[in-house]
């Protein structure tokens, strides 16, 4: 009896283990598709409200036509905001991550710095993936209340 019952647990740790690694291999698989150049082609949100997402001070709407690199690799990035009319114009290094297969995690990375020097940054879900597409959800707090902003980015380039 002892026999059949250590033997029931070897074998379902092992399915766990195997079912861990399977899922931690399609986690990396889809994080690896967001290698590449992107471009933000529309910001969706409830427009009654002023929303200035990651720290910038440059408006939602600056975000369109922004341009992203991302290299999951060694989890690097950055972002390009174009400038122009009230629209500041600026290249901001990253560091960047998927977690649990949804949430995209990415920090502002200082020149000079490390990025474990920065324990500061900001969570957006994943909300689609293709190929040629994906979105990105962030809730931002405004006045005691959640406002979701949803960026989807289209690939300039694959690598």
């Amino acid at each position: 009896m002892k026999n059949l019952l250590l033997t029931g647990i070897i074998g379902a740790s092992v399915l766990a283990s195997c079912s861990t690694a399977k899922t931690a291999q399609n986690n990396r698989a889809g994080f690896l598709k967001l290698k590449g150049d992107w471009q933000i082609t529309s910001v969706d949100y409830n427009k009654q409200y002023k929303i200035k997402p990651f720290g910038e001070g440059a408006d939602v709407q600056c975000w369109v036509g922004s341009h992203w690199r991302l290299i999951p690799n060694n989890y690097s990035g950055a972002y390009t905001l174009n400038g122009g009319g009230d629209c500041p114009q600026r290249t901001q290094p990253i560091k960047f991550e998927v977690v649990s297969g949804n949430t995209f995690q990415f920090k502002k990375i200082a020149e000079g710095t490390k990025a474990k020097q920065n324990d500061s940054g900001y969570n957006l879900t994943l909300l689609s993936q293709s190929a040629d597409q994906f979105s990105l959800q962030q809730t931002v707090p405004y006045d005691g209340q959640n406002i979701n902003v949803v960026y989807n980015f289209q690939r300039t380039a694959s690598k």
